[in-house]
């Protein structure tokens, strides 16, 4: 007797009551739901997809021991592949690659299933945040289109589109795409934030802080990544808007404290409290308990994007855990994967120098550490509204050094994006204050 996930895809099982487990998770990981995780329940299950699918979610942890939990499921994944379907096989050598650290050859596995079995979201989803992970904006948009027209009745996927156009910057492409899926599921989280990240990109402030809102009844039920950083979105756009109180309101209610152990919940905090202070808002004591939760990261290294903003974060607490964190990176990178050590090399360690500097007001070497790094930041990856970080933290120093040459550039920087986002009174109440400097009067 044959079985299918619910996405129609053949699945090798012994019987019916693998197939719960298996669709949990399918249906959970590509709507960012917290179900996702029931498959962990049926790790006693010989299935080889049960296998490959709890080693993934123990991956996802971005732990130092992620790798460690996942071998045993990984490795029962890999003893049963040999019974199970070309593209179960596939998927089973893709999280392989994955824990050996060959992303490369992960996506290049996860590429090939988009062609071969579209249908198989899980997988396409699961390249896209590898893609994400290394810069490689095109080739998320490429494995949603390769999908889309065997999948199109599935909301999910036009929110991957979504996602994967506003990282090209084909931001009218992108908000079709979302607002295709939340007219198909308005319980479309991935679409809201591919909404979100386009209205911030083109300075529409108080339109997404009202599209994000009247969506935010759905966000429920979802893993802790998603709804916080959702609620993440909100509050850019709350700063942006100068309502630093509600802001605020926001990250102790919504980002900070609901899974305080996930490395997605750590950077999210990071970098908002970092946006608070780079705006003029003060956060009192809410870095320490931050930092606690950072302090255990020290040895992960990994993504160099997450062990940035563990930095960061630790150093805005005072903590000396920073200065080893900055060795161990700096041991690490020369010994990284073949496929990220590039990006560890060029782009995070000396980026990671600019902002041990920044943090402790050595603003020179803030800016010359960051501006190694910022031409090449796109291969650490994250989103342009989560690496923006890392350049208004380069205005910052330019502007605190306040030598004739770092205002002139930081005038620069500043207008551009006022011109982009004239409805920000934040970046209009840092260009007043360079203007000022400059002997300038302010524009509008």
């Amino acid at each position: 007797m044959s079985f299918t996930d619910s996405l129609g895809n053949p699945v090798t099982v012994g019987d019916a009551t693998s197939l719960p487990a298996i669709d949990a998770f399918v249906e959970g990981f590509i709507s960012c739901e917290a179900r996702a995780v029931d498959a962990l329940a049926a790790a006693g299950d010989a299935s080889p997809m049960v296998q490959a699918y709890c080693a993934t979610l123990h991956l996802f942890a971005e732990s130092g021991d992620a790798r460690a939990n996942a071998g045993p499921f990984l490795e029962r994944a890999l003893e049963g592949a040999a019974r199970a379907t070309p593209r179960e096989q596939r998927y089973i050598e893709a999280i392989a690659a994955w824990s050996a650290g060959d992303i490369a050859r992960a996506v290049a596995l996860h590429q090939e299933q988009a062609r071969e079995h579209p249908r198989d979201l899980a997988s396409l989803k699961l390249g896209q945040y590898h893609c994400f992970n290394t810069g490689d904006c095109p080739g998320m948009l490429r494995l949603a289109l390769a999908a889309l027209p065997a999948a199109a009745d599935v909301p999910y996927l036009h929110g991957m589109a979504a996602f994967g156009y506003e990282q090209c910057h084909l931001l009218r492409e992108a908000e079709a795409s979302a607002r295709r899926a939340i007219t198909l599921r308005r319980k479309e989280p991935w679409a809201h934030h591919a909404l979100g990240h386009v209205m911030l990109t083109e300075g529409r402030l108080n339109e997404g802080l009202a599209v994000m809102r009247a969506l935010s009844d759905t966000w429920v039920g979802l893993n802790s990544f998603m709804v916080t950083h959702n609620w993440w979105h909100v509050a850019l756009f709350l700063i942006d808007l100068g309502r630093a109180d509600e802001a605020l309101a926001i990250y102790d209610r919504e980002v900070w404290g609901v899974v305080k152990d996930y490395s997605q919940d750590q950077i999210g905090a990071v970098s908002l409290l970092a946006r608070f202070e780079l705006a003029g808002i003060p956060v009192g004591d809410r870095w320490q308990d931050v930092a606690n939760h950072l302090a255990r990261r020290l040895a992960d290294h990994v993504l160099p994007f997450l062990d940035l903003q563990y930095l960061y974060g630790l150093a805005r607490a005072g903590r000396d855990e920073a200065d080893l964190l900055l060795r161990n990176i700096e041991a690490f990178a020369p010994a990284a994967p073949p496929s990220t050590r590039a990006a560890w090399q060029r782009v995070c360690v000396p980026a990671a120098h600019g902002l041990l500097a920044h943090a402790r007001g050595d603003f020179a070497a803030a800016i010359d550490g960051l501006g190694q790094a910022l031409p090449q930041l796109a291969r650490i990856g994250g989103s342009h509204a989560q690496r923006d970080l890392f350049e208004q933290v380069y205005l910052d120093a330019l502007v605190r050094l306040g030598t004739a040459a770092s205002l002139a550039e930081a005038q620069g920087i500043l207008q551009q994006q006022l011109n982009g986002q004239p409805e920000s009174l934040r970046l209009r109440r840092q260009a007043a204050a360079v203007y000022a400097r400059l002997g300038l009067p302010a524009f509008n």
